[in-house]
């Protein structure tokens, strides 16, 4: 048992901007034009109840004991939903008939469209009448002393029940409606016993009756379906020491009873009594209302409405309403409440209120409201002593739709969300609205939560933002969708123009807010007006993120341009170099011809040029990378400063801008496009030029003797490096490319000693030291190496160039290759003074003569040298066998 206080709950709550109910037909009893003179003027009780989409019959307990039967057809529902119009003069609602069924007050009326009859519970009696009032009532001697008649509501677990009750293995399905609860209540214990038990027809119903202290479970009976016509329910069970009760629901096989006292619930099942709630002794009458949907009940205490489930326990949040309730309807997600003239409607879930509508002047008296049992109608009436009004549950459309117009997006997406979440809106109406919203949104500049609406929308085109971007008429106009939305926004224009027309409808604002005049425009805005340059970074900042998440989408070629396209502008727009290049130089759908006089005369050439070079246009991109080459190159030597950082940064640009060039290069066959490029890349970059001649990349290799020709012949690195690829990696056995590799290496060589040579002072003296570096020098192992190893140079014309110098081993090799022997021994013994060498190379020549000749030459060099007598003891020593003694005695 939980035991409530008296301020439970009691907090403040401002009701929400929303029209969800609309008055749309009502009556006033004062009427003669419509009711007559005779029509009672105090309604007591109230019932609904749906005979078609077309028509609904409205049932009216009067003060002096009669019954008024209405009809409304809630399809000829006027457009005009204001709360303003005159009940009286509604076209929707007509007055059939009353009947008189007793001198007291009508405290209930209760509808059971199954066995086509009504019941109405007056001064303690039940009267039961056919559902047209046709026929006159009939007044029911059993029971006495009615307090509060309940119908069962349950949900499909608990209404199935085995048609094997009794275990014999017989199923039973032809039985009643109170036969089968009364199967299932068939344990029932104590102070409970049973009436009867025979067959009765499938479409009678039951009830719960509070009477005499007692509950007593009654089967009311189809007109008709029984030998004895007279019969017209019988009572199946009752509970006894049920005393006090003024409000009952029946849920499932649980019965909620409020009494002073507080709230209890009975179990059919066992008869037990539970207490629920104690109420204080201040409080006011309890008052139950069943939740049919939430298969639940709402428990009043006070002005505060508790959710409970079929077993009595509380879920969800409890219902805080701002006055003590006379009535409560129950209408889709809402609960409506109605006091004094007003009412409120609250949200089941949040328990906020949403919507308050005034009826009736303050004093009227007690108002009562009806709905349909099961929830589901979307209309409810509401009676005042005097007036009886028909509201309609505004469609999801309507409702938006309102919200939208009052600019309160929040309301807006909790609704769509909890209507989708219902089954009541599809994704694609979800999808709409988050686009309409977000639309609102951006005409209110605030950019970012409209972009999140954007993304939010599955089925906005990105082209819907193009006119954002690039003003009409454009490449893209046709692709923009027209006249999807519901009006409530602008059309669209340039983000400065949304900016500017923004800022201008603050400033009208304020002025009016100074007037005294309420406005739309956002309270941030009016205390913090937007400056314009932030407003602008920013819408183009969230239209950047829509458009770099729609190209992840599937999209159709012509809207996949636009995209790729407008994001470069909006890029351009903010300098937003990285990311521009990064978009030029991967894989893109820009259109080349909308961006190259933006670009170019933006001065992002970068840009342009790995955009031309993404569509294939490596012409006009080298063209760019040569000019930014030699702008950057020419900045070094402008620089005032002398700055190294700044050196350092310029020419890490140029080399960014040769390397670009030499990947286009690479992969080009175009032979005068690459040498015509060629000169400028080696200025930078030697290494990536011989890159750019010897690249595998391109499907045929350049014809090496255009290339050469092209070659500066300054860059005598590059010549050789590129002549030495031909012979080694392409195997190339053309004399003439042989030939010029090597009269290349020996003019490079003479080259490197003759500057060895002037850099050292004549005067000092040390020539072997001066030697020894020019044997060192690393082009000479170069040429030395390719002289020995190729069959297939020129070896006079290599001859020629070094014959007056001091490279004495190339001469060497070269006259070995022309077979001159003699001159190779010369050389060899006494240029080089290698008598290994020597002694090495008369073994190659293999004749004996051969040492003969370099014994001669080691004791007569000749030229005033003098004899070398410890070479030729050496070479007598190793190879005197090969030697003629008498031609050795005679020299």
């Amino acid at each position: 048992m939980i035991r409530v206080p008296p301020n439970f709950f009691m907090a403040k709550l401002e009701p929400k901007d929303r029209k969800v109910l609309y008055l749309f037909a009502g009556l006033d009893a004062s009427n003669a034009k419509i009711f007559p003179r005779s029509y009672p003027r105090s309604f007591q009780s109230i019932t609904v109840s749906t005979i078609s989409t077309s028509q609904t019959l409205i049932y009216i307990g009067t003060e002096d004991g009669k019954v008024v039967l209405l009809s409304l057809n809630p399809s000829l529902n006027s457009k005009d939903n204001s709360s303003d119009q005159d009940p009286a003069s509604s076209r929707n609602i007509d007055f059939l008939r009353s009947v008189s069924v007793s001198d007291s007050p009508v405290i209930a009326i209760y509808v059971f469209v199954e066995i086509g009859r009504i019941l109405v519970l007056s001064d303690g009696t039940l009267y039961l009448l056919d559902t047209l009032l046709l026929q006159p009532a009939r007044k029911l001697s059993f029971p006495k002393g009615v307090s509060v008649v309940a119908k069962r509501s349950c949900c499909e677990e608990s209404n199935s029940v085995s048609l094997d009750r009794f275990g014999d293995g017989v199923p039973r399905a032809e039985i009643s409606a109170g036969q089968r609860l009364f199967l299932k209540l068939g344990g029932i214990r104590g102070g409970m016993k049973s009436r009867a038990s025979e067959h009765r027809g499938d479409r009678n119903c039951v009830i719960a009756i509070a009477a005499s202290k007692k509950l007593i479970f009654v089967e009311l009976l189809l007109p008709g379906n029984d030998a004895d016509t007279s019969s017209v329910f019988i009572v199946l069970n009752e509970i006894q020491g049920v005393d006090g009760v003024r409000s009952m629901v029946w849920i499932d096989d649980s019965i909620i009873v409020g009494t002073d006292d507080g709230y209890s619930m009975i179990s059919c099942s066992s008869g037990q009594i539970t207490l629920l709630f104690s109420l204080p002794e201040s409080s006011n009458n309890p008052y139950l209302k069943s939740m049919w949907k939430q298969e639940g009940a709402i428990l009043l205490v006070d002005n505060v409405g508790i959710v409970v489930n079929s077993l009595g326990q509380p879920v969800g949040g409890s219902l805080v309403f701002r006055n003590l309730p006379d009535s409560i309807g129950d209408i889709g997600f809402y609960v409506i409440v109605v006091r004094d003239g007003s009412l409120d409607l609250y949200h089941k879930k949040t328990g906020a209120r949403i919507q308050s509508i005034s009826f009736a002047a303050q004093g009227t008296g007690r108002c009562i409201i009806a709905d349909l049992e099961n929830g589901n109608s979307e209309v409810v009436v509401v009676a005042s002593p005097s007036k009886v009004l028909c509201f309609r549950k505004a469609s999801a459309e309507e409702q938006i739709k309102d919200l939208l117009k009052k600019k309160n997006f929040k309301e807006v997406i909790s609704l769509v969300e909890e209507l989708e979440s219902m089954g009541e809106l599809t994704k694609e109406m979800l999808s709409f609205v988050h686009a309409q919203v977000g639309f609102l949104l951006l005409f209110d500049l605030h950019f970012e939560d409209a972009v999140n609406h954007f993304l939010l929308s599955e089925t906005m085109e990105p082209s819907e933002v193009f006119p954002f971007i690039m003003r009409d008429p454009n490449r893209w106009s046709q692709l923009v969708p027209r006249n999807r939305y519901w009006g409530l926004h602008p059309p669209p224009v340039p983000l400065e123009d949304v900016v500017d027309d923004g800022l201008m409808a603050i400033q009208r604002a304020v002025f009016l807010r100074k007037a005294g005049v309420e406005t739309t425009v956002d309270e941030k805005h009016l205390l913090n007006p937007p400056n314009r340059s932030d407003l602008l970074e920013s819408a183009i900042h969230n239209m950047i993120r829509y458009l770099r998440v729609s190209r992840d989408k599937d999209l159709n070629p012509s809207v996949r341009e636009g995209v790729d396209t407008l994001l470069m502008y909006l890029y351009r727009a903010l300098n937003c170099v990285d990311e521009m290049e990064q978009l030029a130089s991967s894989p893109n759908s820009c259109l080349v011809e909308e961006l190259e006089t933006l670009l170019h005369d933006s001065g992002h050439l970068r840009t342009l040029a790995f955009l031309y070079a993404n569509k294939g246009r490596s012409t006009k991109a080298l063209d760019i990378w040569r000019i930014l080459a030699r702008n950057y190159s020419s900045g070094i030597w402008k620089d005032p400063k002398g700055s190294e950082d700044n050196s350092v940064i310029i020419l890490s640009a140029q080399e960014i801008a040769v390397r670009e060039a030499s990947k286009l290069l690479e992969e080009s066959s175009d032979v005068e496009m690459v040498l015509q490029h060629l000169g400028w890349i080696a200025d930078v970059d030697e290494d990536l030029a011989l890159r750019v001649l010897t690249s595998s990349k391109r499907s045929h290799q350049l014809p090496p003797e255009e290339v050469l020709a092209a070659i500066d012949p300054k860059k005598v690195e590059i010549q050789q490096r590129f002549l030495q690829w031909l012979i080694d990696d392409q195997e190339s056995d053309d004399c003439q490319f042989h030939t010029m590799y090597a009269v290349s290496l020996a003019k490079s060589a003479l080259e490197a000693v003759e500057m060895e040579l002037t850099s050292q002072n004549p005067s000092s003296g040390i020539m072997e030291e001066v030697n020894e570096k020019i044997s060192r020098i690393p082009v000479r192992a170069q040429l030395q190496l390719f002289l020995f190893c190729s069959d297939l140079y020129d070896p006079e014309e290599v001859l020629y160039l070094i014959e007056g110098s001091e490279l004495w081993l190339e001469k060497a090799i070269l006259y070995r290759k022309l077979g001159q022997e003699t001159l190779v021994l010369q050389i060899l013994a006494l240029k080089l003074e290698d008598s290994e060498a020597a002694e090495q190379y008369c073994a190659e020549i293999g004749r004996p003569d051969a040492y003969m000749q370099l014994l001669d030459m080691y004791l007569d060099p000749q030229d005033g040298k003098e004899p070398m007598f410890t070479a030729a003891v050496r070479l007598l020593h190793k190879h005197g066998e090969s030697l003629d003694p008498l031609q050795v005695l005679e020299i």
